[in-house]
């Protein structure tokens, strides 16, 4: 068997050094996209062979799991590989020049939660630092092994395992879902039922339900269901103190809410390992549009309009000019707004005729004969047609254009944020001209930066910005991650600074840490510090992510690590 293809997992290989599936290619179009992108930004495009595992020279792992647990560990450099960076902007460089200074030691593929248990309790009496693993799509440094020099080891656990949909209570409409599950397992299973979770991030195909609980992950809809928080019911997980399980409740008084707690803790505190979802019917019933606006803020003021209505759309996202030029749907002089609705119960036609009244009022242009076609019958697929639906498509395929350019020297992220409607043309203009002065003091090259809202609130809005730059004259990888770490610090400034939150749902991971550290309260990040103290003493779980912990004590079988405070 070639050494590229030697894992544990038992899902179709995916790309180690960048997005996705392993065996994904670009067709001829998706290629002259890249093409001309590299060019307009003053690089030059080649074909580059991908990096190749037998490139990378992997350090012995350090230590060695019992032998009571071995069968579920792998050091197969594939396996050690694609647990060694998630899929942001500098983890795909880093691959690009065969860079790996901290892989995992082992992968951990345990079998069922008695398995996550026995491995925590190996970890914690061994010195081990843990990082817990859903799909691997971090783009905030999530999932990244760099854990200092005070452990002896470091592991990756991946749930993958743990992928099933374990009981379903149709009256209540919940279903009980384990951690490890991804996105097509969970609604694969949950449509003879003709129920769904109806939760599609950007990542759905390759993230698992823990993943997005541990990172608050936002999805499919732009109002009233925005994150992950809106469908949890109760959660389970497991800490080296022992096990956190929450009550099944619609709601509840009874105090501060523990899964609040888990919600965003991003492997810190504990593996989530099942939880209990909220559920919903299967859409029947959709309605679409695609509006053009001839002024970015006249249209962002529609948008609050229908944040503010009380008509809750399923998509509601607004592309400024540059922005519909990078999705493949506008010519860069106008603003489009992505509108539609979606339900099990009605037709929606007046939720669409009322809509389009307060686009009409805010100067919005649009096909009517198209969005006629997207309501005439149950179970039409007009929105998958037209901008609305070359808009899907490029949002789903942006990623995998994403890695050949980044080969190529280019700079190519986003970052996002959320801000109160009061604030938010101040906000975009200010953040917007910061970053791409830090860019241009960077790289002293000529950058694009554009911005879609995708998620609209009746208090405010979130706007997810995207960067592209050459990161020099002379394309080289090395000298472009140099330059985008300081970027990245600058954004991160940025949105902290202007009042913005320094992620609306990417997670904090290692990246994000100097905004959330300005953001946060210092008494509430000592209070975070205080919890991890309790169900995580001997400090083993995701260290360095998220924040750090006030310190290391004793475990159960007399580890002492010391850990530094901040």
């Amino acid at each position: 068997m070639n050494v590229e293809s030697i894992t544990f997992s038992r899902r179709p290989a995916r790309r180690f050094w960048g997005w996705g599936a392993a065996d994904a290619v670009l067709d001829d179009g998706e290629r002259a996209t890249v093409k001309s992108m590299v060019e307009q930004l003053g690089g030059r495009y080649a074909a580059l062979a991908p990096p190749a595992v037998a490139e990378f020279e992997l350090r012995a792992p350090r230590v060695a799991p019992p032998a009571s647990l071995a069968a579920m560990f792998s050091k197969t450099p594939l396996d050690r590989l694609n647990h060694a960076y998630g899929k942001s902007y500098a983890d795909c460089a880093r691959m690009w020049l065969r860079r790996l200074h901290n892989p995992p030691d082992w992968v951990a593929f345990p079998d069922d939660e008695p398995a996550v248990v026995d491995i925590l309790d190996w970890a914690a009496c061994s010195n081990v630092a843990v990082i817990p693993f859903g799909g691997g799509t971090s783009v905030c440094g999530g999932v990244e092994p760099t854990v200092g020099d005070g452990f002896a080891g470091v592991i990756s656990l991946n749930m993958e395992r743990l992928g099933r949909v374990l009981e379903i209570d149709p009256l209540s409409r919940a279903a009980r879902i384990q951690a490890g599950a991804f996105g097509p397992e969970i609604e694969s299973q949950l449509r003879p039922h003709g129920l769904t979770l109806r939760h599609f991030p950007q990542s759905f195909e390759f993230s698992t339900l823990g993943g997005w609980i541990a990172t608050r992950a936002s999805g499919h809809y732009a109002t009233q269901y925005t994150h992950i928080d809106d469908f949890v019911e109760a959660t389970r997980m497991v800490t080296p103190s022992g096990v956190l399980q929450t009550r099944r409740l619609p709601a509840s008084g009874a105090g501060p809410a523990p899964d609040r707690l888990v919600l965003g803790s991003e492997g810190t505190l504990g593996v989530i390992t099942e939880a209990w979802m909220r559920l919903q019917d299967k859409p029947r019933f959709r309605a679409s549009a695609s509006i053009r606006f001839a002024d970015y803020f006249t249209a962002a003021r529609c948008v609050r309009a229908l944040a503010q209505s009380g008509l809750n759309p399923t998509n509601c996202r607004l592309l400024d000019p540059m922005e519909t030029v990078f999705s493949g749907i506008g010519d860069g002089r106008c603003a489009v707004l992505v509108l539609g609705f979606e339900s099990a119960d009605h037709p929606l036609q007046a939720w669409m005729e009322r809509s389009l009244e307060l686009v009409l009022d805010h100067g919005g242009e649009y096909d009517a004969a198209a969005v006629a076609r997207s309501m005439e019958s149950e179970g039409s697929k007009e929105h998958r047609r037209g901008a609305a639906g070359a808009w899907r498509k490029a949002f789903i395929r942006m990623p995998y254009w994403r890695d050949p350019a980044v080969g190529l020297g280019l700079i190519m992220d986003t970052f996002e944020s959320a801000i109160t409607w009061d604030r938010f043309e101040s906000f975009y203009q200010s953040v917007k001209l910061e970053v791409q002065t830090a860019i241009q003091r960077m790289t002293g090259q000529e950058s694009i930066i554009s911005c879609r809202i995708t998620h609209a609130y009746p208090d405010g809005v979130a706007p997810y910005f995207t960067i592209a730059v050459l990161g020099s004259p002379s394309g080289d990888v090395a000298s472009a991650l140099a330059a985008w770490r300081e970027i990245k610090l600058a954004a991160n400034a940025a949105v902290v600074g202007q009042a913005g939150t320094v992620t609306h749902h990417h997670a904090v991971g290692r990246d994000h840490r100097s905004g959330h550290e300005l953001e946060m309260p210092g008494l509430f990040r000592q209070m975070l510090a205080a919890a991890k103290a309790v169900v995580d003493p001997t400090g083993i779980l995701n260290p360095g992510a998220l924040y750090d912990a006030r310190s290391r004590s004793i475990g159960k079988c007399g580890v002492l690590c010391e850990h530094s405070e901040k």
